[in-house]
């Protein structure tokens, strides 16, 4: 069983010198500027961190394969149901797989080892990701829209480990729109709401910039995303495009939450209305 090797994930993505991979992504940059990108101009230093799954891309039944795929690594044998996935960590998933087919504790221990299952599964599974999923309709033209903003840092914070959230945004050409070297991991902890503390520190590392409560803002999916916001000291944008539809989201809590990323002025417009909310 092998780990994946580390990833460049650039120096430029995302914070002060954005980069663009061709010359269509600048003449649609261009194209924006009266779709939302002059909104974003108005935004002061904000960090963004996105959810992957149900919020950015729909992995086709990939993710569930791959916690499969990745017990067996572990254990020698198919586990017996399916695992339930909505915003938790790679980690609390394959602990609540575990304890469901009756692995003894001591086999979930090593953290170590069952990240290298989980990535192994994934380079399995990656092929498959392109013709099972999608990038969710807006979710392109949303990253690159914030891409061009000089005031922005972007990244993720999803459950996923490093890799496979990699894995899972390269397959859909998304990871070179955000600085993926800043991101907040199931690899970084169990627990959801510490990623975002995590996340900050690899920003202040890397950039030497500090954020707090007022100008991290978290989008995802799930109400668990929104008690992550809440536990870890950030805002949240809710994007009612998983299992969670916008009133279940309203009720759990969201500074904002709009049906999907397809409106990039509507979605411009509440990132900048939340970010200046006092």
């Amino acid at each position: 069983m092998c780990s994946p090797g580390a990833r460049d994930h650039g120096d430029g993505v995302g914070y002060h010198t954005g980069m663009l991979g061709s010359d269509r992504d600048h003449e649609r940059i261009e194209g924006m500027a009266a779709v939302g990108v002059g909104v974003l101009d108005q935004l002061p230093k904000t960090l963004v961190l996105w959810d992957v799954d149900h919020t950015l891309i729909e992995n086709g039944g990939v993710s569930k394969a791959t916690y499969s795929l990745a017990f067996e690594l572990l254990t020698g044998r198919l586990p017996s149901g399916r695992p339930v996935t909505d915003g938790r960590t790679d980690f609390q998933i394959m602990r609540e797989l575990f304890s469901a087919n009756s692995v003894a504790p001591d086999r979930c221990a090593d953290l170590g080892r069952i990240e290298q299952a989980l990535a192994e599964a994934m380079k399995r599974n990656a092929p498959l990701l392109p013709d099972r999923g999608y990038a969710l309709p807006g979710a392109a033209d949303a990253l690159r829209a914030l891409l061009s903003v000089p005031a922005v840092v972007q990244s993720v914070l999803t459950g996923n480990i490093e890799a496979n959230a990699w894995a899972k945004l390269h397959a859909f050409d998304l990871d070179r729109l955000v600085d993926l070297g800043v991101g907040g991991y199931g690899s970084d902890s169990i627990v959801r709401s510490e990623l975002v503390d995590a996340a900050r520190e690899k920003v202040r590392l890397k950039y030497g910039e500090k954020f707090g409560a007022t100008s991290t803002i978290l989008i995802g999916d799930t109400p668990r995303d929104i008690e992550a916001a809440r536990n870890g000291g950030a805002k949240i944008i809710a994007v009612a495009t998983g299992a969670s539809d916008v009133s279940t989201l309203q009720a759990a809590g969201a500074d904002a939450v709009i049906e999907s990323l397809v409106d990039l002025d509507r979605f411009s417009s509440v990132l900048l209305e939340v970010r200046t909310r006092a």
